[in-house]
């Protein structure tokens, strides 16, 4: 995240809760997934039900 101002504390803990939601969880990698993000395990995993 880049460093901003907020006029409010709620509006902070807002920007904070989306990119959480948004962009972190579904980006970084997790180790249930085989060490991969959520999104490309998704993506594999349409592949193969595609497939089969």
């Amino acid at each position: 995240m880049h460093w901003r101002n907020y006029s409010t504390r709620f509006s902070a803990q807002q920007d904070i809760l989306n990119y959480m939601t948004m962009w972190y969880n579904s980006h970084r990698i997790h180790s249930y997934l085989g060490y991969q993000s959520p999104n490309h395990f998704e993506q594999q995993n349409n592949v193969l039900q595609k497939v089969a």
